[in-house]
C-alpha cells in the first residue's frame, strides 16, 4: 500500500519543545508552593491542557481545584510558554530536513498536536505553515485529546484520506497511542520518556535521514 498521508506530532518530535515546557511548569508548581518532581514531569508528556492542570494541581495536594483557579492556571502557563517560546524553539535533530523532504514527495502531510492553537501558531513561525496542509491542535478535538484516537482521526478526515494508509510520526507514549487507536503505523522517535513497543511502531533514534522512501515500506504502510 501506499502512504497517503504523513501526520507529524510537534512537542518534542519536530521541536525539542519539552524542556522549554519544563520552564513555565515547574515556575507554576512553584508559585502553589510545591516543587514538580521527575515523575510527574514525565506524566506531562504529550497531555492536554485539562490534563495538565489537573496533575499539577495533585502535585501540590489540591485535587479539586475550583474552576476559577484551573482557568487562572492555564492562562498563566500559556502566557509564560509563550514568552519562552518566543526566545527561540529549537529543532530535533534530522527533523528540518524531513520535513522538508516529505513535503517535496508531494504527500500531504498534517500537523497534530496537543498543544493549543495559540502556541501552535507561535511554533508554525519556526516549522513553516507552508509545509501543513492541515494543523490539528488540542483546543480543536472536542476534549478528546491524544492518547484518545479523534486527534489523528480528525486529521485523516481533513485530508480525506484512511488513517490505516497514513504514517504518524511521534515521540511519546500518550501520542503513540492516539496514532495507533486510530488505526495509523507509527513511526516512533522517542525524546525524554520512554515508549513501549507494540503493534504497528517502528523505533528510530532520530528523524535524521527519513523521507518517504525511509516511510513507505513501514509494515502496515
Amino acid at each position: 500500500m501506499t502512504v497517503e498521508a504523513v501526520l507529524w506530532d510537534m512537542d518534542g518530535t519536530l521541536l525539542d519543545s519539552e524542556k522549554l515546557w519544563d520552564v513555565p511548569l515547574s515556575e507554576f508548581v512553584g508559585k502553589l508552593g510545591g516543587t514538580l518532581s521527575l515523575e510527574t514531569r514525565q506524566l506531562l508528556v504529550g497531555t492536554s491542557v485539562p490534563r495538565t492542570m489537573a496533575i499539577l494541581f495533585a502535585e501540590v495536594g489540591i485535587d479539586d481545584p475550583t474552576e476559577d483557579e484551573v482557568r487562572d492556571g492555564a492562562a498563566w502557563i500559556v502566557r509564560r510558554t509563550e514568552e519562552v517560546f518566543r526566545a527561540g524553539l529549537p529543532w530535533r535533530p534530522g527533523a528540518r530536513e524531513a520535513l522538508r523532504a516529505v513535503r517535496d514527495s508531494g504527500v500531504p502531510m498534517a500537523l497534530v498536536t496537543s498543544t493549543e492553537r495559540g502556541l501552535t501558531e507561535i511554533a508554525l513561525d519556526t516549522l513553516g505553515r507552508d509545509l501543513f496542509d492541515v494543523t490539528v491542535c488540542g483546543d480543536e478535538v472536542d476534549g478528546l485529546n491524544k492518547p484518545l484516537p479523534e486527534p489523528y482521526l480528525k486529521a485523516a478526515r481533513l485530508l480525506g484520506v484512511d488513517p490505516a494508509r497514513c504514517v504518524a510520526v511521534e515521540d511519546s507514549p500518550t501520542g503513540v497511542a492516539s496514532a495507533v487507536a486510530a488505526g495509523c503505523t507509527v513511526l516512533v522517535v522517542p525524546c525524554d520518556v520512554p515508549v513501549p513497543g507494540g503493534e504497528r511502531r517502528v523505533f528510530r533514534d532520530s528523524l535524521v535521514g527519513v523521507d518517504l522512501t525511509t516511510l513507505a515500506p513501514l509494515p502496515g504502510s
